[in-house]
Formats: C-alpha cells, sequence, structure tokens
C-alpha cells in the first residue's frame, strides 16, 4: 500500500533562470509548472491553482521556446500518429489552438463560452487522439501537423 506521505504532488516551478535545460529537467522531474520570477502574482495564483486542479501550465516564453526546440528535433515519429493530422472536430481543434497559446483549462472554458469540466474532456479526447501522455505534447504536434503556425 503506498505512503500518504508520497503522494504525488504537483510542483510549479518558480525561477530566475529560464534555460532550456532547467526547464526541461524540471519537466523531467514531474513539474506542471515552470514560470518566471517576474511572473505578476495573479499569474503565481493562478498557476498555482493551475497545478492544484491537475493541469499543466507553463510561462508563454518557455512555451515557445519549447516548441521551438521540438519542432527541430529530427523524429516527429515520437509523437503518437507523427506529423500526419488527424480528424479532429472544430471544438477539438478550438481547444487545441486555445492549450497551444498556453491557456489554462478555465481560461479556454471563459473563452469558449463552455465549463472547464468540458474542456478537461476535450483535452483528455485530443491527447488520446493524438496518442500522447501530456498536454506540450499537444502543443507539440499543432505545430508539427501544421494545425497551428506560429505568428
Amino acid at each position: 500500500m503506498a505512503d500518504p506521505a508520497c503522494a504525488a504532488t504537483n510542483v510549479v516551478i518558480l525561477t530566475t533562470f529560464g534555460l532550456d535545460e532547467y526547464v526541461f529537467g524540471a519537466l523531467r522531474a514531474g513539474a506542471v509548472g515552470f514560470l518566471l520570477k517576474d511572473t505578476p502574482p495573479e499569474e503565481l495564483l493562478r498557476a498555482v491553482r493551475v497545478a492544484a486542479a491537475g493541469d499543466a501550465l507553463l510561462s508563454p516564453s518557455v512555451t515557445r521556446r519549447l516548441v521551438e526546440v521540438f519542432a527541430t528535433l529530427p523524429d516527429p515519429s515520437r509523437l503518437g500518429s507523427g506529423t500526419s493530422p488527424i480528424d479532429l472536430t472544430d471544438r477539438e481543434n478550438d481547444v487545441l489552438r486555445l492549450v497551444t497559446a498556453g491557456l489554462s483549462n478555465v481560461e479556454i472554458a471563459d473563452r469558449l463560452g463552455i465549463g472547464p469540466a468540458t474542456v478537461k474532456t476535450y483535452v483528455s479526447r485530443l491527447l488520446a487522439k493524438v496518442g500522447v501522455a501530456e498536454r506540450i505534447h499537444l502543443v507539440i504536434y499543432a505545430y508539427e501537423s501544421g494545425l497551428v503556425t506560429r505568428s
């Protein structure tokens, strides 16, 4: 039986250093959030709430760099179906685009006029359709498949 003291904890990293190796190391270690110390206090509170709800949140600059790094990897077949686009509904495309913008489930729900639980369902479906386990992989898939482009 698992020790309750060892229960999973959702960790948000707050750091001065947004270096790629720190970001990648934190994510590999299981962090669900990575923010720079110049993040406004209200965003820090939002990040804690997002992490407590079981979602992930990255600083927009960190998300952008992760996408840039992963977009240059030579083997995109590591992610589910590779680079061939999958069949998504219009609403799934809407949710995917907002996930790639770094929005939380609550923010996506507000933008689309639906409930956070519904957004969570859409994100779960997207994860299953793409064949990945993490939101960041949805972002990578969206860029590699051309569903979302850099602006």
